[in-house]
Formats: C-alpha cells, structure tokens, sequence
C-alpha cells in the first residue's frame, strides 16, 4: 500500500520536490512593470513638524470642491486664508467675495496655468491646499513641498507610480507633510469602525470592502460641472479603478496598511462600457459640441479589485460611476470577533453568524465607541457642512495636528499607497487581470510604523471653529 501510494505521487508529480503543486516552482513569476528603487531617506510616518500658532493657507483651484474648502477653512480658528488661485479670474473674485465679511483678505492670483507657482512662492504661506483637476495634484503638490510649503491635496494624489514616488521622495527630503484629502476617512460610521478596530472589538480584521459606486452620468456629461470636460476625459482615456480613495482609505486605516502590514498583489477587472459611449452618441445627436467624445475607447461600467496584503488578508474595491445604482462605498470590516457594513443603509454590526445587532444594542456601541474627535466637534462640524460635516472635521483635524505639532493622521505613503491602486488596476486590467506586486512606498517602514490616527485620545484638540 506504501508502495503503491509512493508510485502514485511520483507519477502525479505531488511527490517531486520543487515541481509539483506545493513545490517553490509552482509560483508565477511575473515581471514587474513598476521596479522599486527609492530607499527612504527619512520616515515621514510619526512626522510632527514644527508647531504652528496660525496656518497661513493658500488654496489652488476653486471649483466644485475648492470653493467649499474656502468656506470651512474660514471658520476654522487659527487659519488665515492668505491666497486663492484659479485658471479662471471669476471664480477667484467669487470666492474673495465669500469672504468679505470675515476676517481673511487674500490675495488673487488667475489667468494662466503657472499663476499658482506664484502662490506657492510667497514666503508667508505654510499650507497650500490642492482643489484642481487629478493632473495636477501631484506637480502642484510638489512645487508646494520645494518651496518648503505643507501639501494638502483631493483625491487622488497621483494619477501614475511615478508621480506616487515624486510625492514620496519629495516629501521625504524637504521633511513637509503630503496629505491626501480623504474626507470619508472622518464620516461617522468609518470614525466608529475605525475606533472599534483600535480597540479590538472586531477582533483582527481579516477581509475589508470598499467602493466608490455613484451614478455620475448627470454630472461627466455636463458641459459645465467639470472645467473643460476633464474628468469625463478621464473616464474616456483609462480604463480600471480611476477613484479608489473614497472606499479604500478607511478599511486601509482599519487594516494598518503601512503600519504593520502591506499589500502584496493587486488582480483587477473591468466589463465593458454599456453606457457611456450610448451617452456620447445620443447628446452628439442633438448638439456637434459631443462629437469629440464619440467613438472613445471608455472604460468599463464596473471596475472589480482585489488585494492580497502581506499577512494574507484580502481587500475587495469596486468602482462605477455611470450605472444608475444606488450611492456605495461598502465600507464592510469582517474580522474574527464581528463584521461592520455600512452599506445598504443603515449601517450594521453582527457579532455573531445569528445576525445584526439590535437598535438599542447598536445605540449602546456607539456610545462606547464613537471617538473623542466625533464628541468634541461632530455637532459643529455638522452645523458647517461639507457631505454632513465629515469635510469640516478633515480640514480642522489637519489644522489643528498643525498647530499642535504633532503627526497627520494620513502621511504621505497613505496617498502614495492609496492612490497606486489606479495605476496598478490599469494595468491589470490591459493584462487580462493578471496580477500585479503593490509598491512598498514605506520601503520597508511598514514593519514598526505606528498608525497615527490617535482618535480616542485625540492629543491637541486646542483649536476651535468660529
């Protein structure tokens, strides 16, 4: 019977060391498009820099998101709005009006592409808060860093690896924080999850979903929501994860990516456009101002990503922005002790295969668990808007790590990490999903870095909204 089983895995291969299933043969090697050769110079994880006493701020770009950072941060205590940039000098006067009767007198700067250069020049500015087009965050962001200038920029950060690594390296030699503004990481129920998570509730988190699932037909084919038609552009020209952030950043905060694990490989793909391309042709029809946009090759309705990390959990991110289906980001945490999911409406949590818990049970938790930082402003924050108040919690977290000297709660390999996700699902997707090895922008870092997003303790908290 030995014999004969011996005889068996012989001929089956299973009993060849180094060939069969099991063997060290049996592992794909695939070419990596995307090589790492930055060794980190300085970790900018934990980074406190120097105390502020106010935060002189000049804010780039002034459209559908620019013109409501003007607004929150006016109301932050400790902020002097000292510049505001835009390609288009109306929108400039628009947003210096809003602040006529405050206490903020910035100056304008318009007319050209170069105008916000000017602005990151100025030797009286210590933050510069990116609101433009995805093309120009990073270069933005980096001349910022150059002139010694903090960067806060939308999502995305990068649009490609390489402009990931410029915010890298760049922020790791002029020591300037690199923030990407990712405002769901501040929503309330991320805030609870995250601090659940923290605190072990969950037990470890062993699978994570997110996504950016909003039907933004209405808006990418409006020709006057998106300054010269650019983010249909986008979605006409690339074809994979384009807006990861919203989903990815707080399950990744959960996870400690970056902070005690890595992502190791990323397999995505995408099904075809059904709809868009219909779009272009109907609105074509009727109006020769469409007819560029015809014929593009754009990207698929549903964008489906996987993610395998270094201890062997798994994340799961989906993106669609042209089917007409409800607004998701998932946001579900499965950990060994409970699962947490936001979405469908209203949000749950299941300690148990029996099911979700009851009302007043869930009322009960989040009095336990909503964090310092939710009590102490949440109501406020509320009161000045901004997708419910999670925009004005962002933006006075970020004031007030800054003037208490102590670390952002998203640095600059968050935005380089979170960011990649669209590069690397491109190129999965053009690859027949084959997979593709996740950059380590911590070049190893992740091993002994501290997540920094302290929530329940929420050192400083000095700073107030007017």
């Amino acid at each position: 019977m030995k014999s004969n089983r011996r005889d068996f895995l012989k001929m089956t291969g299973f009993g060849l060391a180094g060939t069969g299933m099991f063997g060290c043969a049996a592992k794909t090697e695939n070419h990596d498009p995307f090589p790492q050769t930055h060794r980190q110079n300085f970790n900018m994880a934990g980074y406190a820099a120097p105390r502020l006493d106010s935060v002189r701020v000049g804010i780039i770009g002034l459209g559908n998101r620019g013109s409501g950072a003007v607004r929150r941060l006016s109301r932050i205590e400790g902020v002097e709005i000292r510049g505001l940039c835009d390609l288009l000098p109306d929108r400039v006067d628009r947003a210096r009006n809003a602040l006529a009767d405050t206490a903020h007198n910035p100056d304008g700067y318009s007319g050209s592409e170069d105008e916000y250069k000017k602005l990151c020049e100025r030797e009286d500015i210590d933050l510069i808060y990116i609101c433009t087009p995805w093309q120009w965050h990073t270069p933005q962001a980096v001349y910022a860093m150059e002139h010694e200038k903090h960067a806060a920029t939308e999502i995305p950060a990068a649009r490609t690896i390489e402009e990931c690594w410029q915010l890298v390296e760049t922020s790791e030699r002029t020591r300037r924080h690199c923030m990407m503004l990712e405002n769901v990481c501040y929503d309330s129920f991320e805030m609870l999850t995250l601090n659940m998570a923290r605190q072990g509730f969950l037990g470890e988190i062993i699978h994570a979903e997110g996504a950016y699932i909003h039907d933004l037909m209405g808006n990418n084919f409006s020709s006057d929501n998106y300054q010269d038609m650019w983010r249909l552009k986008e979605n006409a020209s690339r074809n994979g994860n384009l807006y990861p952030c919203h989903g990815l950043g707080s399950i990744a905060q959960a996870m400690n990516l970056n902070t005690g694990d890595k992502m190791d490989y990323l397999v995505s793909v995408s099904g075809d456009d059904f709809m868009m391309e219909d779009r272009a042709r109907e609105l074509a029809a009727g109006d020769d101002f469409w007819d560029p946009f015809v014929g593009q090759p754009y990207r698929g309705n549903m964008n489906t990503s996987t993610i395998r990390t270094h201890k062997g959990r798994t994340l799961m991110l989906q993106h669609d922005v042209s089917s007409p289906r409800p607004y998701s980001r998932i946001h579900l945490l499965s950990g060994t002790k409970g699962i947490a999911q936001k979405y469908p409406e209203p949000a749950r949590i299941a300690l148990s295969h029996h099911g979700w818990v009851s009302d007043e049970e869930f009322r009960e938790l989040e009095e336990q668990y909503t964090p310092e930082i939710t009590k102490k402003i949440g109501e406020m924050a509320r009161q000045v808007g901004g997708h419910g108040g999670m925009d004005t919690i962002m933006d006075w977290r970020l004031i007030d790590c800054l003037r208490n000297g102590i670390p952002l709660d998203m640095n600059v390999y968050d935005a380089a990490l979170w960011s990649s996700i669209a590069p690397l699902s491109e190129w999965s997707v053009a690859n027949r999903s084959n997979s593709i090895d996740v950059p380590d922008f911590t070049s190893g870092s992740w091993e002994t870095n501290k997540p920094a997003m302290d929530i329940a303790l929420n050192k400083g908290g000095n700073t107030g909204i007017i």
